[in-house]
């Protein structure tokens, strides 16, 4: 395989609902060994990014390859971490099938999992601290407990290319901090990482480049370069206004 070709890149990317486009002429590529925030305002479409990248959705328009390949070739080299509300936490499974599920791109839905198979996801729980858990089924679980047993399941992919549908939302300041560690560290072991996240004075901190969208790409690059107000502004709009703190803030930097 060409090392040339880039973890992510998409081309012409427009996805539509009922005919009506919610993203338009998407252009992006991806270099390797990023953690990569996506912001923008509610319905700017970033989800339905994701689930367009992920093959859920279907493209009016243009194409989706990673490392030069389309998805349905490299699936074994791509990981998901859904949003939380769009699971079913009833489901009678606990923590450790649910961390086993992400072995399957590596060898079959109707194999029985092998002994390495456990030992890799006792190791992944054990990352994200969850492993006294292993035998607790996933609905006595808090929302933060979910979402770490959501986090090992990615990491027992082994994937190259991660993408994460807000892994902070509704969790406890303990895990936040947890999941941005165990992300830095997935970066700084190559890996790319491309995260849905809604709140703008952590996105700064967080992430290496920033996609700021508002279904269109607004400007997409090194966060230092383009967390700035004016594209923030031109990002969100009108609803800006109630971040205008945030604004201020980073006016207030960019003068220094």
């Amino acid at each position: 395989m060409n090392p040339s070709n880039p973890p992510l890149e998409i081309h012409d990317m427009t996805v539509a609902y009922h005919k009506r486009p919610v993203l338009y002429g998407i252009d992006l590529v991806v270099p390797g060994g990023k953690l990569v925030g996506v912001v923008g305002p509610n319905g700017a479409g970033k989800t339905t990014l994701i689930k367009a990248c992920l093959g859920l959705l279907p493209l009016s328009s243009g194409w989706v390859k990673y490392f030069g390949q389309a998805y349905r070739e490299s699936k074994s080299r791509v990981g998901y971490v859904p949003q939380r509300e769009s699971v079913d936490w009833d489901f009678p499974v606990n923590v450790s099938d649910v961390v086993l599920m992400g072995r399957y791109g590596k060898t079959s839905l109707f194999m029985r999992p092998t002994r390495e198979d456990r030992a890799i996801a006792r190791e992944c729980l054990d990352k994200v601290k969850m492993l006294p858990y292993a035998d607790r089924q996933i609905s006595n679980l808090s929302g933060g407990q979910q979402q770490r047993v959501f986090l090992a399941r990615a990491l027992a992919q082994e994937s190259d290319v991660y993408f994460m549908d807000e892994p902070f939302s509704g969790v406890d300041a303990a895990t936040e901090t947890a999941i941005i560690e165990l992300l830095h560290e997935l970066r700084d072991q190559g890996k790319t990482i491309i995260v849905v996240h809604h709140d703008l004075p952590t996105a700064k901190e967080y992430f290496d480049m920033l996609l700021l969208l508002n279904m269109r790409v607004v400007a997409f690059g090194d966060t230092e370069e383009v967390f700035t107000s004016e594209l923030l502004q031109r990002t969100y709009g009108g609803r800006l206004t109630i971040l205008s703190e945030v604004v201020d803030v980073v006016k207030q930097q960019e003068e220094r």
